[in-house]
């Protein structure tokens, strides 16, 4: 081999080494790339898991999202009624307190054709007759007369067991079917829509004296439910039509 080729190999196993040098020196790049991806890869699922365990630990299985509180229309103002009230007695007006109040009862009076003063005067006379323990905080008359004869702070003897959390309301009739006039039926839809703001109540909070003791009060209303259930759409939509919003009253008034 003369010197021409010899400094041709020694330049070729030259070039061949340094080939070999830069492909070891590329996978080793490679190699370290990799070991980094991963190690960024086990951080990432390292935190990650720590949250998803940590939030299940807590018992959540869903995000918790912030109520926002819709505000709610009240009738600020009641039907025009007049107030007469009992005089405090035993039978009928016994002064105990009303700490609270979580529903309204509705009856009817059961004797056909009498006004809201008579059954208000008969409320009244039970003082002197002592016959019965009977009275409501309000009567509704044929005519929509509306008369008020027991605080809304004191209880009245009207609805049972519920006498110590209700407000109770007693409604004249016509005939024995026990329907309400026109009139009536007005004034006890006005009524129930203030009474429902003046205590922070819902309309499904609004009961029947059937509904506490099965007793067939108000007849009509109890023989007829989806009567009923139209009455208190009926104060729903006149909530909608005629509530403001505003806060409730606070129930101290008569």
């Amino acid at each position: 081999m003369n010197d021409t080729e010899r400094r041709e190999q020694m330049e070729y196993e030259t070039r061949r080494a340094a080939r070999r040098a830069a492909r070891k020196r590329k996978q080793r790049r490679e190699i370290w790339m990799k070991i980094l991806a991963l190690a960024v890869f086990f951080v990432i699922l390292f935190l990650v898991g720590g949250q998803v365990f940590r939030y299940f630990k807590s018992g959540k299985t869903e995000p918790v999202l912030e109520k926002i509180p819709v505000p709610k229309k009240v009738v600020t103002e009641p039907p025009e009624y007049d107030v007469q009230l009992l005089s405090v007695n035993e039978y009928s007006r016994p002064g105990n307190p009303l700490h609270q109040v979580t529903g309204v009862v509705v009856h009817y009076t059961a004797n056909p054709g009498t006004t809201a003063q008579q059954n208000r005067d008969y409320f009244e006379g039970l003082s002197l007759s002592g016959e019965t323990y009977a009275s409501s905080h309000f009567v509704i008359g044929i005519e929509g007369e509306l008369i008020q004869c027991i605080p809304c702070q004191e209880i009245a003897y009207a609805s049972n067991d519920r006498n110590e959390d209700t407000i109770a309301i007693e409604c004249c009739i016509l005939d024995e079917t026990g329907k309400f006039s026109d009139a009536t039926y007005g004034t006890l839809v006005h009524l129930l829509a203030w009474l429902v703001g003046r205590y922070e109540l819902d309309v499904d909070d609004v009961i029947r004296h059937y509904d506490i003791t099965q007793k067939n009060c108000p007849k009509y209303y109890v023989e007829n439910p989806d009567a009923w259930v139209r009455l208190k759409e009926d104060v729903r939509e006149y909530i909608e039509m005629y509530g403001v919003v505003e806060e409730p009253h606070s129930g101290t008034e008569e």
